[in-house]
């Protein structure tokens, strides 16, 4: 049986619907009673390990995803230390692009940290580590459909962005399919492109000009927390994109082409999926 965490979350969501619809069992951690189509969904808690252990019980295969929240680290070290303890075997991680234990970018840090440690658990791993995700921007739909314009800082640095429903097809293979046990992959668009490029595609979708402003820091960080974004992930986005701004994830891999046999969507693919949101 596979276990699906953050199965209520974008990437969670699709990689639920991709597997109902090949008609793959699974089990779905949920934190309320909820109903998700093709799953046996089942109420627990990621601060809780007592909790853990019933949901992993039966289990062989995990998908382990939380929010990146300042409790990220601790909730997924506790799905590791459940998991070893219930018989898992297999974990397949979602991560992020160019994690790493010593870099300046505290999403990049705790990733590496739970990569570490499953790697060391002995449990069979498949680390996904996708780099930004097309539908990001839909977080910033309404401010684009209402000024045509976004923000970001970055400069002319290119990014290669990849479609989450991309990578929620990368991780079912890795669930369901041999062959992918002790494998890192790197997850991301065909292409690299400039915030100007993507503000060009949404122009072209959505038939406006849409404008990309790059920002500075100081005025980036009171817009994320007036949109929302606790202090913590505020700053941690920030130090994001003084990654990006580098050029250090303009990097192409063609994992997804290779694993499902078709290219990775485009962002122009993905704009025009998406037009009626921006």
């Amino acid at each position: 049986m596979i276990l699906i965490t953050g199965a209520t979350g974008n990437i969670g969501t699709e990689l639920a619907k991709q597997l109902a619809a090949q008609g793959i069992a699974f089990r779905a951690l949920v934190r309320s009673p909820k109903t998700i189509e093709g799953a046996e969904t089942v109420i627990g808690d990621m601060g809780n390990k007592d909790s853990l252990a019933k949901v992993l019980q039966g289990i062989k295969k995990a998908f382990l995803l939380t929010n990146s929240s300042e409790e990220a680290e601790q909730l997924q070290s506790n799905f590791v230390d459940a998991a070893v303890e219930a018989g898992v075997q297999h974990i397949v991680k979602l991560s992020q692009f160019a994690a790493e234990k010593n870099a300046p970018v505290r999403f990049l840090r705790y990733h590496a940290v739970i990569e570490e440690k499953i790697i060391q658990s002995g449990i069979a791993y498949t680390v996904l580590r996708p780099n930004l995700f097309m539908q990001g921007l839909l977080g910033f739909a309404d401010l684009i459909k209402h000024t045509h314009q976004f923000y970001a800082t970055i400069g002319e640095a290119k990014v290669s962005l990849v479609d989450i429903r991309d990578i929620a097809a990368v991780a079912a293979i890795a669930l369901s399919q041999p062959g992918h046990e002790n494998k890192i992959y790197d997850l991301t668009g065909p292409e690299a492109i400039t915030h100007a490029q993507i503000a060009q595609y949404l122009s072209e979708a959505t038939g406006k000009k849409i404008s990309f402003v790059d920002a500075p820091a100081a005025a980036m960080r009171p817009a994320l927390i007036q949109a929302g974004f606790p202090e913590w992930q505020a700053d941690g986005l920030l130090e994001d994109y003084a990654h990006y701004a580098k050029g250090e994830a303009a990097i192409v891999s063609n994992v997804v082409y290779d694993l499902t046999g078709r290219p990775a969507r485009n962002f122009g693919a993905f704009a025009s999926d998406f037009a009626s949101f921006f």
